[in-house]
């Protein structure tokens, strides 16, 4: 149950800071068919929207036809917009409903990054072949994105629910939300062939300076770019000897 989300709903507030909080802080039921594969409702101008509810039973009272809910987080949501190009999310309480583009809420993420209250995150190295499908990737295809700085690549699990993922960081000379990082996302997922979550937040050194110098003495797997040389550098431990 995300009950900030439904108190906001059901007081029929359709916009704002209230729901794009509530949401990224305890996240929503999205429904599913039979083969665990999402249902999509349709929009007012026929597109598909991605549905979510504030508890499975919003989704069973409201959404009958549909197998079941799986709860997802924000980053999980963006997800599965970026797998699907659905660009709206429609939130639903059995009060009140809400519509929230995509960008929006990582938008949202990106502003309140890993520091932002009930989203902590734990990150360490991993080893996980998405992960390093992901940085090798990265190597491959960062000196087309003159914007990008720095990646890094690693396994996170969120301190308030235990939820794990992986999270790719991107240091970029541009203002945020940040084209170039976004675009380097979906190159990197083309060929990533990912079996895990796997989210996204994009770094500006002027306002994230420290964030980037933490990320920086973790010991994750990195990718810098000189863009100047065209010279890219990898850090990892799985080229550290024994």
């Amino acid at each position: 149950m995300n009950p900030d989300l439904a108190a906001v709903l059901d007081r029929e507030e359709r916009d704002g800071p209230q729901i794009l909080a509530a949401l990224v802080d305890h996240g929503v039921h999205v429904p599913v068919h039979p083969d665990g594969s999402v249902v999509f409702l349709k929009g007012e101008n026929g597109n598909p929207v991605l549905p979510g509810y504030v508890s499975e039973a919003c989704r069973a009272e409201l959404l009958p036809s549909a197998e079941g809910a799986g709860h997802c987080d924000a980053l999980r949501l963006l997800d599965i917009a970026g797998d699907t190009g659905v660009e709206v999310l429609a939130l639903f309480s059995t009060g009140g409903w809400a519509r929230v583009p995509v960008p929006l809420l990582r938008q949202t993420l990106q502003e309140r990054g890993q520091q932002a209250p009930g989203d902590r995150l734990k990150l360490s190295w991993s080893r996980h072949p998405t992960a390093v499908a992901l940085r090798d990737a990265a190597v491959q295809r960062i000196r087309e994105f003159p914007a990008v700085r720095t990646v890094w690549i690693s396994h996170a699990r969120r301190l308030a629910t235990g939820a794990e993922h992986l999270i790719v960081h991107i240091a970029v000379d541009e203002d945020l939300p940040s084209a170039s990082a976004d675009r380097l996302m979906q190159a990197l997922f083309a060929g990533s062939g990912r079996d895990v979550p796997v989210g996204m937040l994009a770094l500006n050194p002027k306002t994230h300076a420290e964030t980037i110098a933490e990320l920086g003495s973790m010991g994750l797997d990195t990718v810098r770019a000189d863009h100047t040389t065209g010279r890219v550098e990898v850090l990892s431990r799985e080229y550290d000897p024994d």
